[in-house]
């Protein structure tokens, strides 16, 4: 990196780790959001070759920046970059990877034991002191015991969840666009045949037009009443309406959901469904895991403009190609 230093952008909100190391070595261009680009000076255009992302970059502020390099995500999904436009101008994007993986999988684990057993509702129920008052909390009607688990995506994380799911002793499926070689599991080539085989179906897929509202009313029929869905993904898609509709008449049992439609926003009829356990999109909100996503966002645009290459550029981009 030369000794004068570039100009990168931050459009918005971002991890402070990631504001904090990018002004150690670079200089920082920081407007309020990616609808903000008209505060920018046509200098400070000029001079932004790096940006630094947490959220929406879209193709309108890609446009803006005439001599835009490489943009670097926070987080593993980056479908609010338009990464379309990037790469048609030559500009390399980078996600944040693996480093997330064992959170996430953790999480889902956990949210999934949280559906069935109704644990938060068992704590709730103790710190109010119903368990002296009124004897022991009532037996959970579901049990992760026997169950058969297909999972919506067999990528990084999800190859992670199967494997923390392989000592609970339960039969896992899968459906993704390709079967894998290195794996188990039963593959399935449709997610309607997924869910008709399984009782308990986890997403954990990125938001692409093809999955967009992919576990739709005739996916969750297919679950049965039985059936439980877990959202890990992406909640675009789930079919929200279709989910709480199936919620509230039996369609199927319970669901387990970190991620929704229209976040931070959640849908006052979900909240009053007590066959749900609701997370704040918080899978991998960790202290040490968003450092490292923050420290490989930093570290993704420092090896870029030191050897021309990014760690982790996404597919889509120009270096993957």
């Amino acid at each position: 990196m030369s000794s004068e230093r570039i100009a990168v952008l931050i459009p918005g909100r971002i991890h402070a780790r990631v504001r904090a190391r990018l002004a150690e070595d670079f200089a920082l261009v920081e407007i309020d959001s990616a609808e903000a680009v008209e505060s920018l000076t046509e200098e400070e255009r000029r001079s932004v070759r790096g940006a630094a992302v947490s959220g929406r970059f879209p193709a309108s502020l890609i446009a803006a920046l005439p001599n835009l390099e490489m943009i670097g995500s926070f987080g593993v999904g980056y479908d609010g970059v338009d990464v379309k436009a990037a790469a048609s101008r030559g500009v390399v994007v980078s996600n944040t990877p693996d480093v997330l993986n064992d959170e996430v999988a953790d999480t889902t684990i956990a949210l999934l034991l949280n559906t069935l057993r109704q644990f938060p509702a068992a704590e709730t129920y103790l710190r109010a002191g119903r368990w002296a008052a009124e004897g022991p909390f009532p037996l959970s009607p579901m049990s992760l015991k026997g169950r058969r688990v297909g999972i919506h995506g067999l990528g990084r994380i999800g190859l992670e969840i199967a494997e923390r799911l392989v000592p609970f002793k339960v039969e896992i499926s899968y459906h993704t666009r390709r079967p894998r070689s290195d794996v188990p599991f039963t593959y399935h080539d449709s997610l309607l045949g997924l869910a008709r085989a399984v009782d308990t179906l986890i997403s954990i897929v990125p938001a692409t037009p093809e999955t967009k509202g992919a576990i739709n009313a005739e996916v969750l029929q297919a679950l049965g009443a039985q059936g439980v869905l877990i959202n890990v993904g992406r909640g675009s898609t789930v079919d929200q309406p279709a989910l709480i509709r199936a919620l509230e008449d039996g369609t199927i049992a319970a669901a387990g959901l970190d991620v929704y439609a229209d976040e931070p926003q959640v849908p006052s009829e979900l909240i009053a469904l007590e066959n749900v356990s609701l997370l704040p999109h918080v899978a991998s909100a960790s202290v040490p895991t968003r450092n490292a996503m923050a420290d490989l966002v930093v570290d993704n645009l420092k090896s870029w403009f030191d050897t021309g290459k990014a760690i982790t550029p996404v597919p889509e981009t120009p270096q993957a190609s």
